[in-house]
């Protein structure tokens, strides 16, 4: 039931996502002025780069939201299936455990409500 993401954000991740996002920018740049792109169009091409980059990651955030697939709505969905198999097993149980009698009277009282 309980299980551990491996791509859990912890401070060390935010960090070195950080660094690479600047890492990506300084290779783009230089990448660019490589190939023969003046210094002010290659900053501008790589900023670019990284701006869709970030454009892409806000429209895929969005859309889990939208769709209702984030993280914390799926938590939840899995905790209240789990919830109910359990409170659905325990009831079970406990039916079974009445006799014979109380069954039917339990069975006529909720079919008068």
């Amino acid at each position: 039931m309980a299980r551990v993401r491996a791509d859990v954000l912890t401070r060390a991740n935010v960090v070195l996502i950080g660094f690479s996002v600047i890492a990506l920018g300084v290779f783009a740049s230089n990448f660019f002025r490589v190939i023969g792109i003046d210094q002010a169009s290659a900053s501008i091409a790589s900023q670019l780069i990284l701006v869709l980059l970030l454009l892409g990651w806000t429209g895929s955030y969005l859309f889990r939201v939208f769709t209702g697939r984030m993280t914390f709505v799926e938590q939840r969905k899995r905790y209240l299936e789990a919830y109910e198999k359990l409170t659905s097993t325990e009831l079970q149980a406990r039916f079974e455990s009445m006799t014979q009698e109380e069954q039917i009277s339990l069975l006529k009282d909720l079919e008068n409500e």
